[in-house]
This record gives C-alpha cells, sequence and structure tokens, in this order.
C-alpha cells in the first residue's frame, strides 16, 4: 500500500508541474500570438517611389524637410561652390548671438563699389542691429552686412570672419568656408547646397527674429539718418502665399542662388539652388523642386510617445495576465505619398519580474518599403513585481499531510470495525 502512495504521489506531482509547463508554455505562445498580431496590425510595406524631380538648369541643388531635417534631394549638393549673398545666412546668424536688436552702431569707412546692392550708409551713420539685419536680409545690403561685420567683430571684420568659420565648424558645415561677410566674389569663399539648407534650418528654427524678417515683402528702416523703405528682393513671396523665406544671391562667379523655403499642409519644406543662368531661372527652379517636394511626400508620424505598441505576458502570473509596452519616443518622418508603413516589435513574450516602470525591454523598428527609418524603445507601461510560487517540495509536504491524514482515518475505521464485529460476536 505504501508503495502505491508513494507512486500516486508522484504521478500527481509529476502531473502537477506539467500542467504548470504547460499552462506557462501557453501563456507564451499567447503573448507571442499578442506580439505578432501587434506587428501584423500595420499595413504590411507597400514600396511607394515617388518620380524623380523636374529638370534643373542648376550647377546643384537640394531639399530638406524642416522639422526632421531629412534631405529628400541632393544633385550636385555637395560640391563647394561660389554662393553670393546667402553668404549673410551666418552673417545674420553670428550677429543674433552675439549682438543685441537695440544696440546701435557707427557706420564705418566702407565704401561699396557702385554695383553692389547697398542703402546707402555714410561712414559714422548710426543705425539699430535690427534696422541693419533688415537691410541686409532683405535688399540684401552689402554695406549692412560690412557694418555688422565690423562692429560685432569689435573694430575688426576678420575677426568676424573668423567667427563665422568657427560657427560653420560647430554647425557640422563640411563644405563651407567664409572670406567675406557680405558674399562678393572673393577667394575662399563658398557652401554647397547641402550645407545651404542646413544653415537656413538651422537659423529658421533657433531665431525667431531671422524667420519673420526672411518672411517679410518690405519694411520701414527708422534708425538712421532719415527713414527708408526696403523691398525683399525674393519675389516668391509676392507670388504665392505659402512661400516664407529665405535668401536670394547673384554675383557674376557665383551666378543666380536662391534659398527657398515654403509650407504646405504642416510641412515645411527648405530648398537651394545655385548656379542658375537668370532670375528666372533662379525661382522657376526653386519652385519647382518645392512643389515636387510637396505633390511627393508627406510629413507622418506612426509612433508617439506612450502609444501602446504590444503586451507581454507575466510569467507565472494569473492566466490571460499581461503588462503593456509602450513606446518610449515619438517619431515623425517624411514618407512618399502612398507608401504603407510597418511596424515590427522586437520583444519577450513573456517577462518575469521583478521589473521597474519605465524599464525597457525591447523596441519597435518602423520600416518604409522594407528601409527601416526609426527604431523606438519600448518600455514597460507599470512596474511587474516578482511572483511567489508554490514549490514542488511545498506540494509534497501538503499533498503529504492530506494522505497521512487520510490513513489515520482509515486506520480508525478499521479499528471502529473490528471492535464492532468483535462486540457483536460478544
Amino acid at each position: 500500500m505504501r508503495h502505491r502512495l508513494a507512486t500516486t504521489v508522484a504521478r500527481s506531482i509529476t502531473r502537477a508541474t506539467a500542467i504548470g509547463a504547460c499552462a506557462a508554455a501557453v501563456g507564451a505562445c499567447a503573448a507571442a500570438v499578442g506580439a505578432c498580431a501587434a506587428a501584423i496590425a500595420a499595413p504590411a510595406a507597400m514600396a511607394a517611389t515617388p518620380p524623380g524631380p523636374p529638370p534643373l538648369p542648376v550647377r546643384a541643388a537640394a531639399l530638406l524637410e524642416e522639422s526632421t531635417g531629412q534631405q529628400l534631394l541632393g544633385e550636385n549638393a555637395n560640391a563647394e561652390l561660389p554662393i553670393a549673398s546667402t553668404t549673410k545666412l551666418m552673417t545674420a546668424l553670428v550677429t543674433l548671438r552675439h549682438a543685441r536688436l537695440s544696440e546701435v552702431f557707427a557706420d564705418p569707412d566702407y565704401y561699396p563699389a557702385s554695383e553692389d546692392s547697398q542703402i546707402g550708409l555714410v561712414p559714422g551713420e548710426r543705425m539699430s542691429v535690427h534696422d541693419l539685419l533688415i537691410a541686409m536680409l532683405l535688399p540684401s545690403a552689402d554695406d549692412a552686412a560690412e557694418d555688422l561685420a565690423y562692429n560685432v567683430g569689435h573694430g575688426s571684420v576678420g575677426r568676424f570672419l573668423g567667427m563665422m568659420n568657427a560657427r560653420a565648424r560647430e554647425l557640422g558645415l563640411a563644405q563651407t568656408h567664409y572670406t567675406t561677410p557680405s558674399g562678393l566674389d572673393t577667394p575662399g569663399n563658398y557652401s554647397s547646397a547641402h550645407d545651404l539648407v542646413l544653415l537656413a534650418r538651422y537659423d529658421l528654427l533657433t531665431e525667431p527674429f531671422f524667420r519673420a524678417v526672411v518672411d517679410m515683402r518690405s519694411a520701414v528702416l527708422r534708425t538712421g539718418n532719415h527713414v527708408r523703405v526696403v523691398t525683399n528682393l525674393n519675389d516668391l513671396l509676392d507670388r504665392y502665399s505659402w512661400i516664407n523665406g529665405v535668401k536670394t544671391g547673384h554675383t557674376l562667379g557665383a551666378g543666380y542662388v536662391l534659398v527657398a523655403s515654403g509650407t504646405q499642409h504642416g510641412m515645411t519644406l527648405i530648398d537651394a539652388v545655385l548656379g542658375t543662368p537668370s532670375e528666372a531661372a533662379r525661382d522657376d527652379s526653386a519652385l519647382a523642386l518645392l512643389n515636387w517636394g510637396f505633390a511627393n511626400f508627406t510629413l507622418r508620424t506612426p509612433v508617439r510617445v506612450g502609444q501602446l505598441i504590444a503586451r507581454a505576458a507575466v510569467t507565472g502570473g494569473t492566466p490571460g495576465q499581461t503588462v503593456r509596452l509602450l513606446a518610449a519616443a515619438t517619431d515623425t518622418h517624411v514618407f512618399p505619398k502612398g507608401v504603407r508603413i510597418n511596424l515590427r516589435v522586437h520583444a519577450p513574450a513573456a517577462l518575469t519580474g521583478p521589473l521597474p516602470a519605465n524599464d525597457t525591454v525591447g523596441w519597435v523598428t518602423v520600416r518604409d518599403g522594407g528601409q527601416v527609418q526609426a527604431r523606438i524603445p519600448l518600455r514597460l507601461g507599470s512596474a511587474l513585481p516578482a511572483i511567489k510560487h508554490s514549490t514542488a517540495l511545498d506540494s509534497v509536504f501538503v499533498l503529504s499531510a492530506t494522505l497521512s491524514g487520510l490513513v489515520l482515518a482509515a486506520g480508525a475505521a478499521i479499528g471502529l470495525t473490528m471492535f464492532w464485529r468483535e462486540w457483536s460476536r460478544g
């Protein structure tokens, strides 16, 4: 009998262990199915290649989206070329970082050539930084640029040029070097289409005054020897309400240059066209590139911070118990129009505590046509405490105590039966 009881106990333990293992496996399978379902829930990726841009009469061109910095097109974009007055994008930035708009500067002894764009400043004329920047950015006044460089450089245009080049290095503008604050044809003054759109993006995002000025059609300058009315040379502003900047340029060496920006449907694009043969070709090229970008690309946010991406089973937890896996960051990208985005989850199907809330437990990839565009960490939506499990030894003790009780009860019953029989016989 003892042998049979021991066998029964062993079988019970084995069955209990097997049942627990099966339950854990079922939970893991359920979690795996849930994770796969989360990945499959996003539509499968579908290739969507936009048509190429129209042919442009340019030496170089580049196009990027402002908020993400994604470059959407580059044509000879890294070539080092003369850039004319788009040099003033850096002159403005250095000035804004080292001078107050309310400061008043006296014009140095600078005598621009007759072909220079200028507002007619005379030596000693006093004008505010506010008005000098507007004069430099709208009618592209070279005398205003020299005035700012001389005074911000504490009496040295050369010192100011050193500040410009240092800032270019800090911003990672690898194909850029300055030898003039105005952009005249000077040996060693160059940049690239790629660097120009990066610099314009930086100016627009970090300097509210710059952003406001380059969107002006005209302005009135009230400091100086007399009131001046100035007009923006970027005539795209007058022709299209969605155009909002940025800067024109022209010299014999550079040709016609334009850095332009525009906003449609919540997306801002910035382009640069260098070396065009005429003002009309400059405007048409910049406009065609912006229109191509808006026609073929869109700004989308497939993942937002805190978004529920998947659920994982809790090892040893109650049946069906899961923990939420949340996106740790927001991902916004420019995608070709018509593309389907695929989210693929990389995380354990089941998790074992203890784990703190917000612990990183995996990631989700954002795919576009098979290309990984982003990898976002996944974090626990809540703390996962340790689960207390009953061990096999606990089960033996409980079962043994139960069986002992049964044996004693059975023995007592047998004893009473035998006593009753003897008593009856007597």
